[in-house]
């Protein structure tokens, strides 16, 4: 029965881990799969399902690419994610694969018991959740007070109730996970490297395949086809919220949209928005900015004080040359203040 489902690949990973880049290589190298992707954006601007559909890819058409901005899939399972995946597979011609890249807060187990629900069982099975780690951002300690501390509790006592919502969700993403991909290796020592990896093999209950890049791409064929029919292995995938039956809430996060006018150089935007990043503990800013004289948008994605930004597709004549930013912090964010300051 599995031989006979369309295989899906669930994506998950923190804020800035690299998803959308993974994703993107994928597309680029599909060895003759028609590949179908499922973008879940937090936030209501969906930068990376617009970054994907302005791809140029050979063989992906917009069709392809389906955007829920309604909120975190794991909490729209019923109303936004199986409804798209039925229609999907209800195509003519239906995909050979699709990959789900879900938003950074996302928890991967709804996702996959979703699969087991009667309209899709006998048609779709999960070939595997793949975590994307941002590897220098969990060695510098962003997501948790001390995670080496975390990681020991967490072997010890896996009832153990967090303080930090950052925690839960990465750790969760890494239990459900049958393959962990550390990136942005580069910029860090061996001697990190091989530290976080023993770190993520003490929170995981089962052998789980780690590997390392240093900017996101590797195989597909290490990427797919890994067959764990994960829909049928859900107790060897713990989570904070199994008693919740996977439900949870997001009242410790909020995202903000900011219209921000033409700039004439990004290099004095980027160093306000780093200096505002440490001040107001912001977790992520992503978006696009209109350079003056610049026929291209500028793309920019920064967590914490680190930034990248290169130029993208050409504005198109009808819509405004305006940039737009997505502020996404834990709650209580001084909003009004960092809207002040890019004014």
């Amino acid at each position: 029965m599995t031989l006979s489902r369309i295989p899906a690949t669930i994506v998950t990973g923190f804020l800035g881990a690299g998803k959308t880049t993974l994703l993107r290589h994928v597309l680029e190298h599909s060895e003759g799969r028609h590949i179908a992707v499922i973008v879940n954006e937090f936030g209501s601007l969906g930068i990376d399902g617009e970054t994907l559909k302005s791809c140029n890819i050979a063989g992906c058409t917009e069709d392809d690419i389906v955007e829920l901005a309604n909120g975190c899939l794991c909490c729209t399972v019923a109303d936004d994610f199986l409804p798209a995946m039925q229609a999907l597979i209800n195509r003519p011609n239906p995909p050979h694969h699709i990959v789900i890249e879900t938003s950074g807060l996302a928890l991967p187990k709804p996702l996959i018991k979703a699969f087991n629900w009667p309209d899709v069982k006998n048609r779709l099975t999960v070939d595997g959740v793949i975590t994307v780690v941002d590897a220098p951002a969990v060695v510098a300690g962003r997501f948790a007070d001390n995670p080496e501390a975390v990681a020991q509790q967490q072997a010890a006592d896996p009832s153990l109730d967090h303080d930090n919502p950052l925690a839960e969700v990465f750790e969760d993403q890494i239990l459900a996970a049958d393959l962990v991909i550390l990136n942005k290796t580069s910029k860090l020592s061996e001697k990190n490297v091989q530290a976080l990896k023993e770190q993520i093999q003490t929170q995981t209950p089962r052998s789980v395949k780690i590997v390392t890049t240093a900017d996101g791409t590797l195989p597909t064929s290490v990427l797919l086809g890994l067959n764990a029919a994960a829909e049928d292995d859900l107790l060897a995938r713990p989570s904070h919220h199994d008693a919740e039956d996977g439900a949870h809430e997001h009242d410790d996060f909020e995202s903000h949209i900011l219209h921000i006018p033409s700039i004439t150089t990004p290099e004095e935007l980027i160093n306000q928005l780093k200096a505002l990043s440490a001040r107001h503990d912001i977790l992520r800013i992503k978006g696009f900015l209109a350079v003056k004289d610049k026929p291209l948008r500028l793309a920019l994605q920064g967590v914490g004080e680190r930034f990248d930004y290169h130029y993208d597709t050409p504005w198109e004549p009808t819509i405004p040359q305006n940039g737009q930013l997505i502020i996404i912090g834990q709650k209580g964010l001084d909003i009004d203040t960092i809207r002040k300051a890019l004014s």
